[in-house]
């Protein structure tokens, strides 16, 4: 099981994100907001944030960039999550230093599948702090 830092601001999407990963296994934490995010990374140490990118005043790709320059939440991967699924929006999530990408709606099956492609990463990073059902 990941602990799993959501920051999202559309209700209806946090709602099926959260039960999507609780289904899952996950603990989750939610954020309206970036600032309130960039705060629970900093105190809570997620597994994994996934980052809308429109988020009212400092969007996702800001926050993301403060994520990334900090020592201390640095190595916490993040996965965009955006309405806009341009070919130029997920270059800008790759160099703002976003782990992956999910287009919304979200998809369970997407949306378990770039959870899934971080978690050897994460394995990596935290040894016995997932089970092999997560």
């Amino acid at each position: 099981m990941a602990k799993i830092l959501i920051i999202e601001d559309n209700p209806a999407n946090m709602k099926l994100a959260v039960m999507l990963l609780r289904n899952a296994g996950h603990f989750v934490m939610s954020a309206v907001d970036a600032e309130a995010g960039l705060a629970m990374a900093r105190a809570d140490h997620p597994d994994l944030i996934l980052m809308d990118i429109q988020l009212p005043g400092m969007d996702g790709l800001a926050a993301t960039a403060l994520l990334k320059h900090d020592p201390a939440t640095a190595s916490i991967p993040v996965i965009a999550l955006t309405a806009m699924a341009m070919r130029d929006d997920v270059e800008k999530a790759r160099l703002a230093g976003c782990d992956g990408y999910i287009a919304k709606p979200l998809r369970y099956r997407e949306f378990y599948a770039a959870i899934d492609a971080e978690l050897p990463r994460l394995e990596s990073r935290s040894p016995g702090t997932l089970s092999d059902s997560a």
